[in-house]
């Protein structure tokens, strides 16, 4: 059996997923279970052991033609028994549906008759939760599983290699999430940093740098004293950060999740 999931959005939305794809595959553990998702989101699989294969599209482009078509052919050689489908829109539906998948799956929407088995879209609940009522379209009634991920060797032995590079093996650490978020602003987080070294001392504080932080980063080495800088450069190694941390303060969803 084969199953597609349609998850369109950044790498929240694929997180929030996952105890979704868990009970997948807990309910049919010899399926392979691919998922189609943004480019901005494909890194959120690192830490996802229950998908097989990545698939890339980009759902908020303005595609033609020729890109429509072409995902009608990735879709139709892998022979789907199962979709399941976060998007709405009659577009990707409609994909769905010329390719004859026995079982579609997706929240109830007009047109009704391009979705075999649609399922209310409950919003008013936590979003891991809604996304698992789609479950309920294939039959199954099971409680949404907690939220996990799994990490990469790699990446755990990456981030004790980090720790020791930093000095943090022995004194234990505070890490920061600013991401690209503008809620605070460098003074704010000057002084929350300030507060947090008069009250935890003896506690590192270490700031997690992404693509693009240089403008939230260095203004804060400036003027704050002995921070610490990382670098995990995925989804695995950033996870292997947080896992060591005795407290993360962030902004962004992604970690947050």
């Amino acid at each position: 059996m084969r199953i597609l999931a349609l998850v369109p959005g950044g790498i929240s939305e694929q997180i929030l997923f996952f105890p979704t794809l868990e009970d997948l595959k807990i309910q049919y553990p010899n399926a392979i279970i691919d998922v189609l998702v943004e480019p901005r989101a494909k890194a959120a699989y690192r830490v996802c052991p229950q998908v097989h294969e990545v698939l890339l599209f980009d759902y908020q482009d303005r595609n033609g033609l020729a890109d429509y078509l072409n995902l009608l052919g990735i879709i139709r050689d892998r022979e789907y028994d199962i979709a399941l489908t976060l998007e709405k829109r009659w577009s990707i539906r409609l994909l769905l549906w010329l390719n004859g998948i026995p079982m579609t799956v997706g929240y109830q929407s007009q047109p009704g008759w391009l979705i075999s088995n649609p399922v209310p879209q409950k919003t008013e609940q936590y979003t891991a939760q809604m996304y698992h009522d789609l479950m309920q379209g294939i039959g199954i009634q099971s409680p949404c599983p907690s939220l996990k991920i799994a990490l990469p060797k790699e990446d755990i032995a990456w981030a004790e290699a980090e720790q020791k590079r930093l000095l943090l093996d022995e004194s234990g650490y505070i890490l920061i999430y600013g991401g690209a978020s503008e809620s605070y602003p460098v003074p704010q987080w000057s002084n929350i940093i300030n507060r947090i070294q008069e009250k935890q001392p003896s506690l590192s504080i270490v700031l997690v740098q992404g693509s693009g932080d240089e403008a939230w980063i260095n203004p804060l080495l400036s003027s704050c004293s002995d921070l610490k800088v990382t670098k995990p450069g995925d989804m695995g190694k950033l996870a292997a950060m947080i896992a060591g941390a005795n407290l993360m303060i962030c902004t962004d969803s992604p970690p947050y999740n």
